[in-house]
């Protein structure tokens, strides 16, 4: 039986028309625009404009031919890999002042997952911390002794904390291929929030092993544990969007696939020989390490040869998100950084050229936000610099006057609508037809999901852009983001935060309403569902980090995810793990005669 994942068909065929699908939307859409523009007078602002718009429907296009794709280019059904593993695994879970508990109680569920199996014997674990807080470092070490004593796991469970946490995440793995990496075939790099079922972890051996050239292997993270209405939205939406624009990347990117940093399996020697990363010259936010370094170590096993693989049917692969939407931009300030700082890379010499593409496409999902905002701005001044209409053109002794393009205008808005919702409607569709939509609550629960997260998504888009342009800006003027730890509690927060958070969008969103009102009233009705959110935006942030608001649409069955019909074995695994850790700790601080007593 040949194992999942070989013979993948070559990507290029699929590369071409993706790319000239997208050409041609985005040559429809600049036409229809510029039509609209060139309707009250022509001048250099307006190609400037449809230069932005072109570059925004470009993005738009290429985004929905990856879920189309998805729908098109379903893989055939993953046969199991018929090898029995032989080479050792280390597991890494690297950590940087980490919430103890939950971190350890992970760990502690992926080893009794792994315990259970035959294989168990092929795999070692390390808590490879980065920690820089004596107080959080010493409960790291206190819970690592009593991990080893409860597991039994001498000289399969091994803790490690750097003093000088040089390189950061990137710097932190190469440390431990450096110093123990030569005694393992492969490691599996997880996050601190991280889950994965053992079956997962071996089959992906399994495969590596049935591909020797193989270099890294990418599983699918799901998104559990959130309890917010923000957290419920992003669960249902990758939940549901997620398999089919992770089959649609898989499609075109063939074996010069992506790395996100967690939950993939690497061939050690591979990455020693490949992924090894100087600073960058210069100053952060540009120079110094590089931070968005997964998309780099992708690029570098690439271009040495080695194959770099996504298999989205490798389900059992778990992690956690930000619960809400001030969490979630500070998690993307540090990935805006990185990103934006990979346009040192791009010209990097030998990097293959789908590499490129998938660099360049880390750089726009950035970018994308401060052209929208752009493109706003200048259409709402534009009126303010159309030239006066001429109507006696010095040929015809009868006036000419200005041809509306009211249809066309409207033609090109529903247009820009459908690149956003089309892809999205036809996955809902696909579901139905399925017959999955069990899973998302039934067929009536899952259409009302589908329309609540088309209306949230469509009311915070603006208060995400906004986030966006800040990250940017702060980015290109040379603020530096630092390495902000993740927030891991129930995602709520209280209203006097989201208003400090946001309080700049409702001026913003205010004076854009106040200048078109003022100036340019024909605009006035079209910036509202931009505006009006940005007004909102303090509610709208408080609203969404409600788990209240979360817990009723849990109970109503709705923004449902499989995970609401029974627990995710490896999550309630880790739950008990949780338990048995509190318990541990409330008997080490008890003294000797009562613990003694209370056993």
């Amino acid at each position: 039986m040949r194992p999942a994942g070989a013979g993948v068909q070559p990507a290029g065929p699929r590369r071409l028309a993706m790319v000239l699908i997208a050409v041609l939307l985005t040559i429809a859409a600049s036409f229809m625009f510029a039509n609209v523009v060139q309707s009250d007078g022509f001048d250099r602002l307006d190609v400037v404009r449809i230069a932005l718009m072109a570059i925004a429907a470009f993005w738009l296009a290429w985004g929905g031919c990856i879920a189309l794709f998805g729908i098109l280019f379903a893989p055939q059904k993953a046969a199991r890999a018929d090898v029995r593993p032989e080479g050792r695994t280390a597991i890494l879970m690297p950590i940087y002042n980490e919430a103890t508990g939950p971190v350890f109680a992970r760990l502690a569920a992926i080893m009794k997952s792994i315990d259970r199996l035959p294989e168990a014997h092929c795999f070692d674990f390390y808590v490879l911390s980065d920690t820089t807080k004596p107080d959080i470092a010493a409960r790291e070490q206190s819970a690592y002794r009593q991990l080893l004593l409860r597991h039994q796991a001498g000289g399969r469970l091994f803790y490690r904390h750097r003093d000088r946490n040089i390189g950061r995440k990137a710097g932190n793995i190469a440390d431990f291929v450096q110093t123990s990496g030569g005694a393992y075939e492969y490691m599996l790099v997880l996050d601190a929030d991280s889950l994965m079922d053992g079956e997962t972890i071996v089959e992906m051996v399994r495969r590596m092993e049935a591909a020797p050239r193989v270099g890294l292997l990418q599983s699918l993270p799901q998104i559990i544990g959130l309890k917010t209405l923000y957290g419920r939205l992003l669960q249902f939406a990758t939940s549901l969007y997620g398999p089919y624009f992770a089959r649609g990347l898989a499609a075109v990117q063939g074996e010069e696939g992506t790395f996100w940093g967690h939950n993939a399996l690497i061939r050690t020697r591979a990455f020693a020989a490949a992924c090894g990363m100087a600073p960058l010259q210069g100053k952060p936010p540009f120079g110094g390490h590089i931070l968005s370094h997964d998309t780099v170590e992708a690029a570098l096993l690439a271009r040495d040869g080695w194959k770099v693989r996504l298999d989205p049917d490798l389900t059992g692969s778990y992690e956690e998100a930000p619960a809400n939407m001030v969490d979630y931009a500070k998690r993307d300030r540090r990935w805006c950084q990185g990103n934006l700082q990979h346009s040192r890379i791009l010209a990097a010499p030998r990097l293959r050229f789908w590499s490129r593409v998938s660099i360049l496409q880390g750089i726009f999902a950035y970018l994308a936000s401060p052209i929208w905002f752009l493109f706003l701005l200048t259409s709402l001044t534009a009126p303010l610099m159309a030239p006066p209409p001429v109507y006696f053109d010095g040929y015809s002794p009868f006036p000419v006057f200005p041809h509306p393009e009211t249809a066309t205008a409207l033609a090109l808005l529903f247009g820009l609508v459908a690149l956003l919702i089309l892809p999205k409607l036809l996955l809902v569709v696909r579901t139905l037809a399925g017959g999955d939509a069990k899973t998302f609550g039934g067929p009536l629960r899952l259409v009302v999901s589908f329309l609540i997260e088309i209306l949230l998504t469509s009311v915070l888009a603006p208060v995400l852009m906004m986030f966006h342009c800040r990250s940017v800006v702060q980015v290109l003027t040379g603020a530096d983001s630092g390495w902000p730890t993740a927030e891991r509690d129930d995602g709520s927060l209280p209203l006097g935060a989201a208003i400090s958070a946001t309080w700049w969008m409702t001026l913003t969103g205010a004076a854009g309403v106040a200048f078109s009102r003022y100036y340019v009233p024909e605009l006035f009705y079209w910036l509202l569902p931009v505006a009006l959110p940005l007004v909102l935006a303090p509610l709208l942030v408080w609203m969404t980090s409600s788990v209240l608001m979360g817990e009723i649409c849990r109970r109503l069955g709705l923004l449902a995810v499989p995970s609401d019909a029974g627990p995710v074995p490896i999550a309630a695994e880790m739950q008990n793990a949780l338990l048995e850790g509190d318990a541990d700790r409330v008997s080490a601080s008890m003294p000797a005669h009562m613990s003694a007593e209370t056993a």
